[in-house]
Parts: structure tokens; sequence; C-alpha cells
């Protein structure tokens, strides 16, 4: 099956908490990595999402380790929306 990997930015201007982390992550950019595959759709193309990453840090931080985490996109959703509300 034909697969892609998508990349966008989401932004947060507060600090936020993602699920199964104890601590907020700070304010700041933050690459997503959408995963999907291609579906059989007739006469048009289509793709279905199968997964979702955030990396932490933020873009631009200088830290020692690097992780790639898995999220469901309705949770970063969410949490994009609780942080538009706010600002």
């Amino acid at each position: 099956m034909t697969t892609r990997t998508t990349q966008t930015v989401a932004r947060f201007s507060s600090p936020f908490l993602l699920p199964g982390f104890d601590t907020p992550h700070p304010a700041g950019d933050y690459r997503v990595d959408q995963d999907e595959e291609l579906i059989d759709v007739p006469f048009r193309v289509a793709w279905r999402r199968v997964g979702a990453f955030i990396h932490l840090p933020a873009i631009g931080t200088n830290a020692p380790t690097r992780q790639m985490v898995p999220i469901d996109p309705a949770v970063l959703e969410a949490a994009l929306e609780k942080d538009h509300k706010q600002s």
C-alpha cells in the first residue's frame, strides 16, 4: 500500500499539557508528522490518516535529547483550539 508523511507546524502561544506527560510543554512551534495511506476510491485520490507524531521539544529549542511522540490528531486539535481561545 502507498503511504506518505506530511509535515506541519503546530504553534502554541501558551504552555500546554499532552496526555501521558506530567508537566506542561512550553509555548512554541512544534513539528507534527502525519502518516497517511492511499485508499481506493473510484475516480479520485483519497488519503486516510493512520498516525500522527509531535516532535519534542519545540523547534529551535536547544535540548540534549529529542523525541517523536505519537499523538491522537483530535487531542492535538483540542489543545490548539484551547490555546487559541486563551490568547
